[in-house]
Order: C-alpha cells, then sequence, then structure tokens
C-alpha cells in the first residue's frame, strides 16, 4: 500500500471573489483528471472567474493552501434547508492527501456555523471512487436523479446527518 501524505502544513481559509480565477482554474484541471469521462460532460469544465464569482457572492467556499499556492478548493449554498457542497476540487498533482476530505470538514464546520443539521452533495455514478470517498465522509445515497435528457439516472444526490 501506498504512503498517504496529509495535506499539512496547509492554511483553509473563506474563498474571497479576488480568488475566483483561481478556483475556476482549478475546478477544470481537477474534473479534467477524472479517472474517466462521463456523460453528459460534466458542466464544471465550463467554469470560469465569472462564474465562480457569482457562485461565492450567492453561496460561498472555501480554499486550501500549501506554500501560499491554492492546491484545493469547496464551494457550497443552501438548498433545500442543507448546506449544499459542490466542486470538491483538488488539483491533481496534489490528490491522495486528504485534502478533499480536508475541504469537506470545512464544510461542516460552515453547515454548524449556519445551524443546518445536514450537508448534501451530488456525485455521477459513473465516478464510483468519488462516491466511496463521500462515503467514507459520512455521507449516504440519498436520492437517484438523472441529467436533463436521460431515462435512467446519473446521479445520486448524497446526505450526511450533522449530529
Amino acid at each position: 500500500m501506498a504512503r498517504i501524505e496529509r495535506a499539512s502544513p496547509h492554511t483553509i481559509r473563506t474563498a474571497a471573489a479576488a480568488d475566483a480565477s483561481v478556483i475556476a482554474d482549478l475546478i477544470r484541471r481537477a474534473f479534467a483528471a477524472q479517472p474517466r469521462p462521463t456523460n453528459p460532460p460534466s458542466s464544471a469544465l465550463k467554469e470560469t472567474a465569472a462564474t465562480i464569482a457569482a457562485h461565492l457572492a450567492r453561496g460561498g467556499g472555501a480554499v486550501l493552501e500549501r506554500g501560499g499556492v491554492v492546491v484545493g478548493a469547496v464551494l457550497w449554498e443552501v438548498e433545500d434547508g442543507a448546506l449544499y457542497i459542490s466542486r470538491v476540487s483538488v488539483d491533481p498533482e496534489s490528490r491522495r492527501q486528504g485534502i478533499a476530505r480536508a475541504l469537506v470538514d470545512e464544510a461542516e464546520r460552515e453547515a454548524r456555523r449556519r445551524g443546518f443539521s445536514r450537508m448534501t452533495l451530488g456525485v455521477r455514478l459513473e465516478l464510483v471512487e468519488n462516491r466511496e470517498l463521500f462515503r467514507s465522509c459520512g455521507f449516504v445515497d440519498a436520492e437517484f436523479r438523472s441529467h436533463e435528457g436521460f431515462s435512467q439516472p446519473t446521479w445520486v444526490l448524497m446526505e450526511r446527518r450533522l449530529t
């Protein structure tokens, strides 16, 4: 088994509008490096500084920095009485170091600060590894859903209850 380096020392901070370009680039690189293509292709590949700035303005997010460089990001917004987290992204060169888990932990802190009792996120069914990661973070499958134009489920809404 390969040794896994943990994401430290690192800094996690609230994402600011000034980070939008860096976050958009990170998201595009992270999602382009998925282990297999998804059908339909991920809208994450189309993120821009403008779309990220708009998301940050209506919801929020956090970045994880190591050595002053953003190597991870997560976005969030309120949806159906929960903190919905999205675009959990790790620089492809920095994977398997605990960064995604640290970002999910930060999202949990945000959910608790806002008084939510649960967090949700969506995962493509093709991305089995991502689903396993989020299961290991305490998420369970809540509802299978389909992208527009698909008759079979293409993704699952996962949920984590906060106690």
